[in-house]
C-alpha cells in the first residue's frame, strides 16, 4: 500500500488528507472558535432558547396528570406530548420512531445537516450555552490560545479551575434533566428529598453520566460530531448535487485574491459614479480572509466544498456577510444554496423525485400512526389460560382457570363488567375481578369458566356443542369486556378431558 506524504499536497486540497482537528503527528489541534455575528446567529440563539427551555421544563410539565415527555425505558412506558404510551402500544412507539427516521432522512437529503447545527442538543449546549460561558470566564479565543501556550500562573489556575466548576455543575444539572425522562421528575424530586445515601446506586450513575458530560463538553467538543456521531457519515449518502445547504459560490468567489490598493480605488470610482462596484478582471469576490475559518467550530474550511465535518452551524455564512458589508460587496458568497444552483446560476427545486418520493412513505407513515392512534382502545385487555393448569372438574361442572391483565390507559374512572358471550351456557366466577378500574391501574385478577353438563343444561340447543367440545377434547370461547367506551371481544380456549 503506498504512503502518501502530507507534506506535498497542496494546502487547498490537504482537507481531504486530515481533520481539521487532528495534527499531521496525530495530536489533537484545538480549535478556538471566535464569536460569530450575524442574522443566522440570531435566529440559532432566539432557537437555542426555546430548545433549552422545552428540554428544562417538559419534565415537570403535566398533561392530564401525565407527564409531558417520559421515556421509561425500565418499566416500559412512554408518554409523548402528554398521551401515555403503555407496553400494549409498543407497535405506535415503533412507528413513531421509523416516522422520525423517515423525518431525519427528508430534512437530510433536501436540507442537509439542519439537524446538527440547528437542533442536535450536541451542538445546542456546546455553542449555545458552554461556548459563550467558556468566552466568559477565559476571554476571547486570541486570549484563550496566548493563555493555553503560557505557563501555569495564578490567572491561568484560577480561570481554568472556575470554568472547570462551572462545566461540573451544568453536567449535573443536565444529567438530572436526562434523568427525570426516564423515572419521573415526580420520582426523581423524591429522590432528591430523600437524599443521596437512600439511593446509592442511582447516585453513583447519576455521577458517572455528570462525568461523561462534563468530559464531552470539556475536552471532547467537536470530537464528538466527528468521530462518535454516526450521522455524518450516513449523510454522506443522503446529500446530492440539488441539496441545499451551507455552500461556498465558487463560481462568484474565485479566483481568491487580498483586498488592495486598486480595489479601493475602484470602490470609490463606483461610488461616485453610481455604478455597482465589482472587483478588478481575475479577481473573485473571496478575500481570502478565512474569518470564515475563525468561527467554525470544527475548523474547516467552508470553501472546500461540503465535507463531513460541516455541521451546518450557518457561523461562516455570518462571518462572510460581515466582510462583504465592510468592502461593498454583495451578501451570500457563503449561502444555503445547492451545488447545483451554483453552477447554473438559477433557483432550482429541491423537491426531485427522490424526495417526493421520501415524503410519500413519510406521509403514509403519519397517516397511519394517526389512524392507529385513534383507533386505540382507552382499556388494555389480555385473557391467558393459567400457567400450569388444564382442567379440573367441579360439582358444577367441568372448570377451567383463566389469568386477566387489565390496563386503564386513561387517568380517569372506568367501569368494567366481563361476560362469556359464546357458547352460552358458560359460567364466569370472579376470583378479583374489578367492577372499577382507577386511572391508569393496573389489575392482575383470575376467573374460572365452568361448562355444565348437557344433561344438567337441559337446552336441546347446547347439545350440538357440548358433543363437538367432547369430540375435540377443546373448544373456542368469546370474552367480552364491555366499558363505556364500547366492548372488546377476546377469544380464549376451554380444554377438557
Amino acid at each position: 500500500m503506498a504512503i502518501i506524504d502530507i507534506s506535498t499536497i497542496d494546502d487547498h486540497e490537504r482537507f481531504r488528507a486530515e481533520l481539521a482537528s487532528i495534527r499531521p503527528d496525530g495530536r489533537r489541534r484545538w480549535i478556538y472558535a471566535r464569536k460569530p455575528r450575524g442574522r443566522y446567529t440570531r435566529w440559532r440563539n432566539i432557537v437555542s432558547v426555546v430548545l433549552l427551555a422545552f428540554l428544562m421544563l417538559a419534565p415537570y410539565v403535566k398533561v392530564d396528570g401525565h407527564q409531558f415527555m417520559l421515556l421509561n425505558i425500565i418499566d416500559r412506558k412512554f408518554v409523548f406530548f402528554g398521551f401515555p404510551f403503555w407496553p400494549s402500544d409498543f407497535y405506535l412507539v415503533t412507528l413513531m420512531f421509523l416516522t422520525t427516521i423517515v423525518t431525519f432522512v427528508i430534512a437530510t437529503a433536501s436540507l442537509g445537516r439542519i439537524w446538527c447545527g440547528w437542533l442536535c442538543p450536541q451542538t445546542v449546549f456546546m455553542e449555545m450555552v458552554f461556548r459563550k460561558i467558556e468566552w466568559l470566564v477565559e476571554g476571547s479565543p486570541v486570549e484563550q490560545a496566548r493563555r493555553h501556550a503560557g505557563p501555569w500562573n495564578a490567572d491561568r489556575i484560577m480561570r481554568t479551575g472556575g470554568k472547570f466548576v462551572i462545566f461540573f455543575a451544568l453536567s449535573f444539572v443536565i444529567a438530572n434533566t436526562f434523568l427525570s425522562y426516564v423515572i419521573s421528575s415526580d420520582v426523581l424530586l423524591r429522590y432528591i428529598a430523600d437524599g443521596p445515601m437512600a439511593h446509592v446506586e442511582l447516585f453513583v450513575g447519576l455521577v458517572f453520566f455528570t462525568g461523561v458530560f462534563f468530559m464531552v463538553f470539556y475536552r471532547f467538543r467537536e470530537q464528538a460530531c466527528l468521530i462518535a456521531c454516526p450521522y455524518g457519515r450516513y449523510m454522506s449518502a443522503l446529500v446530492d448535487d440539488k441539496t441545499v445547504t451551507v455552500s461556498y459560490d465558487h463560481v462568484r468567489g474565485e479566483d481568491r485574491t487580498k483586498w488592495s490598493r486598486e480595489d479601493v480605488a475602484a470602490q470609490r470610482a463606483a461610488l461616485a459614479s453610481g455604478q455597482t462596484f465589482t472587483r478588478p478582471a481575475g479577481s473573485g469576490d473571496c478575500l481570502d480572509c478565512h474569518q470564515c475559518v475563525t468561527v467554525c467550530p470544527t475548523g474547516i474550511d467552508i470553501r472546500n466544498g461540503i465535507q463531513l465535518e460541516c455541521v451546518g452551524c450557518t457561523a461562516c455564512i455570518d462571518a462572510c456577510d460581515e466582510v462583504m458589508d465592510k468592502v461593498g460587496l454583495d451578501r451570500g458568497l457563503i449561502r444555503y444554496d445547492s451545488l447545483t444552483s451554483i453552477r447554473s446560476g438559477k433557483r432550482q427545486s429541491f423537491l426531485t423525485r427522490r424526495i417526493v418520493a421520501y415524503g410519500i412513505v413519510w406521509l403514509v407513515l403519519m397517516c397511519t400512526v394517526v389512524t392507529l392512534f385513534a383507533m386505540r382502545s382507552s382499556l388494555d385487555v389480555v385473557i391467558l389460560r393459567q400457567a400450569g393448569s388444564t382442567w379440573v372438574q367441579t360439582p358444577q361442572g367441568l372448570a377451567n382457570f383463566y389469568q386477566v391483565r387489565l390496563i386503564n390507559k386513561t387517568n380517569k374512572k372506568m367501569p368494567v363488567s366481563i361476560r362469556v358471550r359464546e357458547p352460552r351456557g358458560m359460567r364466569l366466577q370472579s376470583l378479583g375481578l374489578p367492577s372499577v378500574l382507577r386511572g391508569e391501574q393496573i389489575v392482575n385478577a383470575r376467573f374460572i369458566l365452568t361448562m355444565q353438563s348437557a344433561s344438567e343444561d337441559g337446552r336441546e340447543s347446547h347439545r350440538d356443542v357440548h358433543e363437538e367440545f367432547h369430540e375435540k377434547g377443546a373448544m373456542q370461547v368469546i370474552v367480552d369486556v364491555e366499558t363505556p367506551d364500547g366492548v372488546q371481544s377476546l377469544k380464549t380456549s376451554f380444554v377438557g378431558p
